[in-house]
């Protein structure tokens, strides 16, 4: 059987050399399999995951690496592994019909194709006996072998109909309509569908399982900037809160686990994203400057510190994902038992057991996940000890503790390095600058950024790469790459003042405009136009675990229409809006950056330049001052490429100005100065 792990063995992705030793005859997706498939006439087996994915490395367990339920798979099925990471253009396809056919997804994906590709049956996980009211893998194999040799026909013409009804779904929404109406009942509506789906008492949205929604806490900081009500701003910090003190976050080390399984944040799903903890970063950020909670700027500082220290390479770029299981166990690198926490303690453990919830009967499956049950300052009180003493305690416990689990066998490391993931943390540093005027956020996204633009294109080919490992970038980038490293560079021109960056995002969108236009709806497809081997291109509108990238495309656009004065993408960005408005309003947490950006437009981007000698130094006040939707360009003299910079230098002067609606009022020295102006303009 060793002759089948061939076809896996010479891959990057940490998800399919997984795969590697396995008796199934598994191929990479490309044409030497899709080629077979048509040769032999036999239909294809995509199963889609990801290296960090705990139900995938079950059913590889129980079923990948049997050598009966091998057989089945190889002598009926051309068997196809996926690293829905590396081609989340295939996932998106595949997942969208599981999802017609069943109502639900999710990972493991496996799902059935014909030789052409088109998808015909599918589901998740699957157990190696009945259980859960879910037949056998092994019943499933045959079902659908017999159906195919018995059925052909028929399977054929549900594969066609799948097929139609994804590329119908794609267009779930769009109306076309040119521009939207948007006015302060719309906004109104829109934050009721918000408040409509929030859980009042544990914070987030809906039931379990629980993820973080990043989009719809943004939403709400930035309602209640605007319109100072309490219940917005309430909701928002108690779902940050809850999950800051929960078991979703790793006490110890920093850093997020991708989603909690119950719905009071305790016991998460523990694979570490790097998507969620950027989005998380830049959500705090936000969170800070509003309310200068000091829980968001040590919780930022923590989770940048486990993001540097676990998920950094030494060139520069963040790696994806560490794994939910270690030793084949999940969460086993996380959890502690009462007796373990106290031999290590001593005389500290029951102050630090009554914190983190530690229990002789443990909070999950017998053993204790940390998380706190209260904030630090009503725990201090309730206890008659001082927010310092206790503070100093629980850190100096945390350490002892975190030695300890270095000494562990640690999760596996999904090293594979993706560039619009990548852009996101980029994002997220910059952000953290701006709040918190720390120099280190800012170099470290100077220096992701040098990495990313100097590896992910390929100068021969003229295109960018979607992923990197071992000095080669591989796969054609998709929209989300293109779209989340234009808003990238965009914040990283914000913190640096370095114009080259918005020259650069220019050029790429750009390329977005030639390489993925839908001229039909005016929308952006999720591939490139020379993408040969996927059956159709999709266009996702929708938020996923990260942001649609058509909506981040319209945040660019808009953006970049006043930076360049360029009417054509300020027309694009207000139909894609407009013919988006209606289904957002109902649905905004599921377009939760449609809603940020219809939100921008309704309040009105502040334009701000702030040009003369001293311009750095004020450049760092205004950027830790709470703007949410906002255009900054500064510069030591003019710059007539830009129109914010031009004619705009005094000498022996550093002025600060500020233009809103096409117009712009006068000067300012100071960004307190500034600030009363922007809240002026606001109210109007």
């Amino acid at each position: 059987m060793a002759e089948y792990s061939n076809h896996l063995a010479g891959e990057t992705s940490p998800y399919l050399l997984q795969h590697a030793h396995n008796p199934v005859e598994w191929y990479p997706w490309g044409e030497v399999a899709l080629a077979k498939a048509v040769e032999e006439d036999k239909p294809i087996l995509v199963s889609i995951g990801y290296a960090a994915c705990h139900w995938c490395h079950v059913m590889e367990k129980e079923s990948f690496e049997d050598g009966e339920t091998a057989a089945l798979m190889n002598e009926y099925f051309i068997n196809i592994k996926i690293d829905r990471e590396e081609r989340p253009d295939l996932d998106h396809i595949y997942m969208s019909a599981v999802q017609t056919m069943t109502g639900s997804g999710g990972w493991p994906l496996n799902v059935f194709l014909t030789p052409g590709k088109k998808p015909f049956y599918g589901g998740t996980y699957y157990p190696p006996a009945p259980a859960f009211n879910r037949p056998s893998w092994k019943q499933v194999l045959q079902g659908v072998a017999n159906a195919f040799l018995q059925k052909r026909e028929q399977l054929e013409k549900q594969a066609e109909s799948l097929t139609t009804q994804i590329v119908q779904s794609g267009n779930f929404g769009i109306t076309g309509q040119a521009q939207p109406q948007i006015n302060q009942d719309y906004i109104e509506t829109t934050f009721r569908h918000v408040m409509a789906a929030a859980d009042r008492v544990r914070g987030g949205f809906g039931s379990a399982p629980k993820f973080p929604q990043t989009f719809a806490i943004l939403f709400l900081l930035r309602h209640f900037h605007y319109t100072h009500n309490g219940e917005a701003l309430q909701q928002a910090k108690l779902s940050l809160d809850s999950m800051i003190y929960g078991g979703i976050y790793d006490q110890l080390g920093g850093g997020f686990a991708r989603y909690s399984t119950d719905g009071e944040w305790l016991a998460p799903h523990f694979e570490k994203m790097l998507y969620d903890n950027a989005l998380l970063v830049s959500t705090m950020c936000e969170a800070w400057q509003l309310t200068h909670d000091k829980l968001y700027q040590k919780t930022v500082a923590h989770t940048v510190d486990f993001v540097m220290r676990e998920l950094m390479s030494e060139e520069g770029g963040f790696f994806s994902a560490l794994d939910a299981d270690s030793e084949g166990v999940e969460g086993k690198y996380y959890i502690w038992s009462k007796q373990e926490v106290a031999r290590l303690l001593g005389g500290d453990a029951p102050v630090f057991c009554d914190y983190y919830d530690i229990s002789e009967n443990g909070n999950w499956e017998g053993k204790n996940i940390l998380r706190a049950t209260q904030p630090l300052h009503g725990f201090a009180v309730g206890r008659g000890l001082s927010c310092e003493a206790l503070e100093r305690t629980l850190s100096k416990c945390s350490a002892v503790l975190l030695a300890e689990r270095n000494r562990r066998v640690p999760p596996a490391l999904d090293d594979k390095i993706l560039l619009g993931w990548n852009a996101l943390m980029n994002t997220a540093c910059s952000k953290a600058y701006a709040a918190f005027g720390n120099e280190r956020y800012r170099q470290l996204a100077v220096k992701n950024m040098a990495f990313l633009l100097k590896n992910f294109f390929d100068e021969g080919n003229r295109e960018w790469k979607h992923g990197y490992k071992n000095g080669v970038a591989s796969n054609p980038a998709f929209l989300d790459d293109y779209a989340c490293l234009i808003q990238a560079l965009i914040h990283l021109q914000e913190i640096t003042g370095n114009a080259a960056y918005l020259l650069k995002a220019k050029e790429l969108t750009e390329l977005v405009l030639e390489h993925f236009e839908d001229k039909e709806s005016g929308l952006f497809f999720f591939t490139h136009y020379k993408q040969q081997d996927v059956i159709i291109r999709i266009k996702e509108i929708h938020d996923g675990a990260t942001a649609s990238g058509n909506a981040t495309m319209a945040w660019n656009l808009l953006y970049l229409s006043l930076i360049f004065d360029n009417s054509a993408y300020r027309d694009r960005a207000g139909w894609m809006v407009g013919s988006l408005a209606g289904v957002v309003s109902r649905y905004p947490t599921s377009f939760g950056m449609w809603a940020l950006v219809i939100q921008g437009i309704y309040y009105g981007k502040n334009e701000i330049a702030i040009v003369g000698d001293r311009y750095k130094d004020i450049l760092s006040d205004v950027l830790a001052c709470y703007v949410p939707d906002r255009v900054i360009q500064s510069s030591l003299t003019n710059n007539e490429t830009f129109p914010l910079l031009a004619n705009r230098h005094v000498a022996n002067q550093t002025n600060i100005y500020l233009c809103r609606d096409y117009s712009c009022k006068n000067p300012v020295q100071k960004s307190e100065e500034l600030m009363q102006l922007i809240e002026q303009e606001t109210k109007r």
